[in-house]
C-alpha cells in the first residue's frame, strides 16, 4: 500500500485528492438518491471543500460550511421577499450577508461562504420551490460525506513525523552542545560562537512542535487511531523537555560567548578541561534521550541512566574546581553554565 501511495504521489495523484474527488462523487450519489435532486450542485462542493489534511480540519470545515450556507440562505431570502433579482438586489444581499458576518467576527471562509450561498439561493430560489432548504441539505450531506470519508480511508497518521523530528532535535542538540564545548577558549569568535548552530536546534524544535501540533490534530475525531493516543502523549512530553534542553543550550552558549569575549579563559579560568568533559558527557545524554522517548523503554533506558550517571559525575567533578576561581564573574559565568548542564541531566532522567 505504501509503495502504490507513493507511485501516485509522484505523478501528483495523492491520497487527499483521491479522497476529495470520491467524496464528491458519493456525495452527488447520495443528494440524487435521497432528495431526488437533478443538480445536487452544493453536495459535492461541500465535500471538495471539506476535504482536509487531518480530519479536526475537515470537520472545522464543515462547521464553517453550514454556518456559511444557513447565513447565506437567510440574507438572500430576507432580500428576496422584497426584491427580484437584479444587480441592486446581488448588491444589497452581498454586501449585507458579509457586513453582518463580519461584524460577528467569523472567520473568513464563512464570510465568503455567506457572499456565495446568498447569491445563489437569491438567483435560483424565486424559479424553483424549497430550492433554499434543499441546497442546507445538500451542503449538510456533502459535508457529512467528506468528514466520513476523511475519517474512514487511511486516515492520516502523523506520528512518525514527530518521532522522526524528536530523533532529528536529539541528534542537533548533542551536535550543538558538542560544538559549544570545543570553543571553550575561542575568543576570536567572540559573541557569535555557536550563533548558527543554536539557530539550527531552534529550528529542529520549532519543526517538532508543529509536527505534534499536526500529530495531535490527526488524531481528532478518528476513531481508527485512537489506540496511538497514549503514546502520541508520551511524545508530547518528549517534546516538551527537548524545548526546555534547547532553552538550557541556548543559556550555555550566551554564557561561553561572555566567558570568552571577556578572555576569562586565559586569565582566570585556563584549563576548561574538566567543563569540556562534562559538556560532552551531558551532550552524549541529549540523543540517547530522545530515543527512549520514541522508541521502546527497556532498550534504550538503560543506556540512558548510565550516561546521565557519567555525565552527573564529570560535572560534579567540574563543580569542585570552583572554589579555586577568583574571579566572582567568572565564578557566576561557570557556575550558570553548570547550573544549565544540570538541568539538561534533570530533563532526560524525569
Amino acid at each position: 500500500m505504501p509503495i502504490t501511495l507513493a507511485f501516485f504521489a509522484r505523478i501528483g495523484l495523492n491520497l487527499q485528492i483521491f479522497k476529495t474527488a470520491l467524496a464528491a462523487a458519493v456525495s452527488w450519489l447520495v443528494a440524487t438518491t435521497v432528495l431526488g435532486s437533478d443538480y445536487p450542485f452544493f453536495a459535492p462542493l461541500a465535500s471538495i471543500l471539506t476535504v482536509q489534511v487531518t480530519v479536526a480540519d475537515s470537520v472545522e470545515k464543515a462547521t464553517q460550511r453550514i454556518i456559511g450556507i444557513i447565513g447565506g440562505v437567510a440574507v438572500s431570502l430576507l432580500i428576496g421577499h422584497w426584491l427580484s433579482i437584479s444587480s441592486v438586489s446581488i448588491f444589497l444581499v452581498i454586501i449585507i450577508g458579509m457586513g453582518i458576518s463580519k461584524a460577528l467576527r467569523m472567520n473568513p471562509q464563512i464570510v465568503s461562504q455567506v457572499a456565495v450561498s446568498s447569491f445563489l439561493v437569491l438567483a435560483f430560489s424565486p424559479q424553483e420551490q424549497g430550492y433554499a432548504v434543499e441546497r442546507v441539505v445538500e451542503t449538510l450531506m456533502g459535508s457529512v460525506v467528506a468528514v466520513l470519508i476523511n475519517a474512514l480511508i487511511v486516515p492520516q497518521n502523523a506520528i512518525p513525523e514527530v518521532e522522526n523530528s524528536m530523533l532529528a532535535l536529539g541528534e542537533q542538540g548533542t551536535k550543538t552542545l558538542g560544538f559549544l564545548a570545543s570553543q571553550l577558549r575561542q575568543t576570536e569568535k567572540g559573541q557569535l560562537v555557536g550563533r548558527q548552530e543554536t539557530d539550527a536546534l531552534i529550528a529542529a524544535t520549532e519543526k517538532s512542535i508543529k509536527s505534534l501540533q499536526l500529530a495531535e490534530q490527526s488524531l481528532k475525531y478518528n476513531p481508527l487511531l485512537t489506540h496511538k493516543r497514549t503514546h502520541l502523549s508520551r511524545l508530547a512530553i518528549g517534546v516538551k523537555r527537548l524545548e526546555h534542553i534547547t532553552t538550557q543550550i541556548r543559556g550555555i552558549r550566551r554564557g561561553i560567548a561572555d566567558l570568552n569575549s571577556a578572555h576569562i579563559f586565559e586569565t582566570d579560568l585556563q584549563d576548561t578541561q574538566a567543563l569540556k568533559q562534562a559538556m560532552e558527557a551531558t551532550a552524549a545524554c541529549i540523543t540517547l534521550f530522545s530515543h527512549a522517548m520514541v522508541g521502546p523503554t527497556e532498550r534504550h533506558r538503560p543506556a540512558l541512566l548510565e550516561s546521565i550517571r557519567e555525565a552527573d559525575k564529570l560535572q560534579n567533578q567540574c563543580l569542585a574546581t570552583l572554589p579555586s576561581i577568583n574571579s566572582n564573574r567568572t565564578l557566576r559565568d561557570v557556575g550558570s553554565i553548570l547550573t544549565d548542564l544540570s538541568r539538561i541531566l534533570t530533563e532526560a532522567a524525569r
